[in-house]
């Protein structure tokens, strides 16, 4: 007899796999599920060994199919005032209550229960898994998969990812570039501090700049009406420096983003953003030659801008019996299967993110239940030709 979602999740959540730490005790329980039913199985481990990614594979052998994608990573519980545990599943009101229950480890317990019941079915077309580790801090962990798979010639067709949308097609989301610019001026004693540089002073400024930059964008630059937020941003979201009141800073950390639309390429605005910081700096340097912002890209991935009339999109509309698409405000691993693998590539999974990251998150039994019918009818498309 399968398992059903729900008691998968209940093993899945109870594995503590925050972002950075180890989620190999969690794909041991995914091996042991899969490799009696006759999965071909792949592991891509971090370089440390400590974390990996796995690929997964029901069904014939050659190109084609399509990957359900995951990441099995979750984020901190710590100041958060949750009223259960939140690594031990719990029911109420029909919803299951735990951290990841929505992002995503309810997809990936309904994915890991499709795939128990399609090994036991003709296909004809395959069906992968792709599990990623540290998808939270910046969609890092997939790539070495991504990396692996994108030197075979044999490759899947299509990609959901299941990140929550409450089972609806997300075509689209943002681009992002995590970045941070360190702001470097001259210490000296605070009662004396016109004599020095105070790096605290270049970084306020810089973030002002970083404001004007964000009102232009509101203001005038490109626009897509599937967002909520219809431009692209940027956000400063820490800032740091200094070490007691009396010494005037030499150092000044900002750590902050740029999320694009498509019709924004990131490259342009951070050359922007580039030119303010020497801007900022440059008037100083006489006196302080050591005077600079200099900026580094600390993470980042593509976004998704899927056509409506793609075969991923065409197929979910089936699969779902709706063709509406929308775009969603949240990253996902998606636009790098897209981009790196040339996969036609949506999000669609249960849930939804207004319940993720937060105490007592959830998802409800019937967003399981409709992701679980959507797999079911997925594999019967892949036992058809075409």
């Amino acid at each position: 007899m399968v398992l059903s979602t729900p008691d998968i999740l209940a093993r899945l959540v109870a594995e503590p796999t925050l972002s950075r730490t180890s989620n190999l005790a969690l794909l041991d329980y995914v091996e042991n599920l899969l490799r009696p039913v006759g999965a071909r199985i792949e592991r891509f481990a971090h370089a440390d060994g400590s974390r990996a990614n796995l690929f997964a594979t029901i069904g014939p052998d050659g190109p084609g199919g399509v990957v359900l994608s995951g990441h099995t990573d979750v984020v901190p519980v710590e100041g958060q005032a949750w009223s259960r545990d939140p690594f031990t599943l719990a029911e109420h009101d029909g919803r299951f209550y735990g951290r990841g229950t929505a992002d995503m480890k309810g997809f990936v317990a309904a994915s890991l229960r499709a795939a128990l019941l399609a090994a036991g079915r003709p296909l004809l077309r395959p069906l992968h898994l792709a599990f990623s580790y540290d998808e939270e801090i910046g969609c890092i962990g997939v790539r070495g998969m991504i990396e692996a798979l994108a030197t075979r010639t044999e490759r899947p067709a299509l990609c959901i990812v299941g990140e929550p949308t409450e089972m609806r097609i997300a075509s689209g989301h943002k681009g992002k570039r995590a970045l941070r610019a360190c702001c470097h001026g001259q210490e000296g004693h605070s009662a004396l501090a016109p004599n020095a540089l105070n790096a605290l002073h270049l970084g306020a400024a810089f973030i002002q700049s970083l404001q004007a930059r964000q009102d232009a964008l509101a203001d005038h630059g490109a626009r897509d009406a599937d967002y909520d937020i219809p431009y692209s941003t940027i956000h400063a979201g820490m800032m740091r420096g200094g070490t007691a009141l009396n010494i005037v800073p030499n150092r000044c950390e900002i750590d902050f983003e740029i999320r694009n639309i498509a019709e924004d390429d990131p490259v342009d605005i951070l050359s922007g953003i580039a030119a303010d910081a020497e801007a900022i700096a440059a008037p100083y340097r006489n006196r302080f030659p050591m005077a600079c912002i200099e900026i580094e890209e600390v993470s980042g991935y593509p976004g998704l801008a899927t056509r409506p009339d793609a075969a991923v999109v065409r197929l979910l509309a089936r699969l779902l019996g709706d063709d509406t698409t929308l775009k969603v405000a949240f990253g996902t691993e998606g636009g790098l299967f897209d981009e790196a693998l040339g996969l036609s590539t949506a999000v669609c999974g249960p849930g939804s993110m207004e319940q993720g990251h937060k105490p007592d998150e959830f998802v409800s039994r019937s967003q399981l239940d409709r992701c679980d019918a959507m797999l079911a009818r997925l594999i019967a498309e892949l036992e058809t030709t075409g």
